[in-house]
């Protein structure tokens, strides 16, 4: 089955090396259970069935999920998190096909574990070695580049110029620029040509052997695109359009096709719909495991908490969580127990309201184990901005660009601001922005191997800290 698309050799001959990796891997397996073949065991029937059912159910869903096209300039890692998450998709349902079809006792559980796994593993080795393998090609080599126009040359247009030559991995060659004010000086070297009018456009493309053009006009500039297009269409390069969105502040700039027509999303989420439902399930089991651990020591620390001074166990806050929607935030009570109409402010170094026993939860971030319990109730996620009084939202919302796009998604226990070293007080205004600007960063490049990474790293060194107080 040739993959839709772009029909390749090279996106075919990966079509056939899933295959031969599926069919290969279930037959080598079934040597080391003493059969020649899965033909031969005792039920060939149902292995088979499985076998066939995953073939072609991965071949049409890798085809229909872009993973045969050209992923040249894109994340491989994301890559290949589609393509493991596919698998388990397909592999589940052809093995509920089967067990409906036939019994779970003609099947191997064990079998079936390492089929899984096998597979699954040689699939992704494999596209690591061939990208690789391409990326050293394009890099030490200069083989296999694509020759690119650049038509625009304002600050999305000069970030396209330079990504291209600092990540040279991807194989992408700027040989000309087009700037929409032909009096600037680009100092542009002798291997880039710069384009000093539109009309030379498709003669520029034939004398470089132009293979894509980029074009990074303004959106308020629609005539001198239009016109663009025109000319373009008459050559056979592929053209890209990037609009330049750099006047314009956006919490994303997801690109998709919606009824039809080319839409940016300006504030969407990253993930697909199964990697949201699967971060949804790691928070409840890895807050139920959590809890379950830690009882002692949360035990503990309720009982010293409650010896060492007046007032609740338990301090509970308004914040804003998913959407703007409010809940009350669980932490050990670390201070003396305040007025009910006084101000919230934020703890600072030395903070005369905090308890004695208050101060080394706080430095130990001991304080804030019993927001696994938010994380069991849905109000909030292991790993996602922190999630700020009330009070500090309504006053920050103003001052800070897009601050208030944090709560797209659920606040966490940690996230990817508070490993990166930005925690605690939030004094000035730069510091503010800077956590808010990389809680935009981790909800726009979200995923659930990059919660692995801040758990992970948030276990090794991150409960503590010179911001910790």
């Amino acid at each position: 089955m040739i993959p839709s698309g772009r029909h390749t050799l090279f996106d075919f001959t990966k079509c056939i090396i899933d295959i031969g990796v599926l069919a290969g891997t279930a037959h080598w397996l079934s040597f080391s259970y003493y059969y020649s073949s899965i033909w031969h065991s005792p039920t060939p029937v149902p292995y088979t069935v499985l076998l066939y059912l995953c073939t072609v159910l991965a071949i049409l869903n890798f085809s229909g999920y872009d993973l045969y096209g050209s992923w040249r300039g894109r994340s491989m890692l994301k890559m290949l998190g589609r393509l493991l998450g596919i698998w388990s998709l397909v592999f589940g349902a052809s093995l509920l096909i089967t067990v409906a079809a036939y019994s779970s006792e003609d099947l191997s559980p064990a079998w079936l574990l390492e089929w899984y796994l096998l597979a699954a593993t040689f699939l992704i080795v494999y596209r690591i070695v061939i990208y690789q393998f391409l990326r050293i090609l394009r890099r030490r080599y200069r083989i296999n580049l694509k020759r690119v126009a650049l038509i625009g040359y304002g600050a999305t247009g000069c970030q396209l110029h330079r990504s291209a030559e600092e990540k040279d991995w991807y194989g992408y060659e700027v040989k000309a620029i087009y700037c929409e004010d032909p009096g600037i000086d680009l100092k542009l070297t002798p291997e880039v040509a710069q384009i000093i009018s539109l009309a030379d456009m498709p003669a520029c493309i034939a004398a470089h052997q132009i293979d894509e053009v980029w074009v990074t006009f303004p959106l308020k500039r629609p005539e001198s695109f239009k016109d663009l297009l025109n000319l373009l269409n008459k050559t056979l390069v592929s053209i890209r359009f990037i609009p330049e969105t750099g006047e314009f502040n956006m919490a994303s700039r997801h690109a998709e096709v919606f009824m039809g027509f080319a839409a940016i999303d300006v504030n969407s989420l990253g993930g697909s719909d199964i990697q949201i439902l699967g971060k949804a399930i790691l928070d409840r089991v890895l807050a139920l495991l959590a809890i379950a651990m830690l009882a002692p020591l949360l035990a503990t620390i309720a009982i010293a908490v409650k010896l060492t001074s007046p007032g609740p166990v338990i301090f509970k806050q308004a914040r804003h969580g998913l959407n703007g929607k409010r809940f009350h935030i669980f932490k050990f009570r670390t201070m003396r127990v305040s007025r009910p109409n006084d101000k919230v402010i934020q703890a600072s170094r030395n903070d005369e309201r905090v308890t004695r026993l208050g101060k080394f939860l706080r430095r130990t971030s001991l304080d804030e184990l019993p927001q696994f319990i938010n994380v069991l109730r849905g109000d909030m996620s292991i790993v996602g901005p922190r999630p700020h009084a009330i009070e500090h939202n309504e006053h920050y919302g103003d001052l800070v660009n897009l601050y208030m796009q944090r709560h797209r998604v659920k606040p966490g226990i940690t996230g990817w601001a508070q490993i990166h070293g930005l925690r605690g007080e939030t004094d000035t205004l730069d510091k503010m922005a800077s956590r808010v600007r990389l809680d935009l960063e981790y909800i726009q490049n979200w995923s659930l191997w990059m919660d692995m990474q801040i758990i992970a790293w948030t276990a090794l060194k991150g409960w503590t800290g010179k911001n910790a107080f």
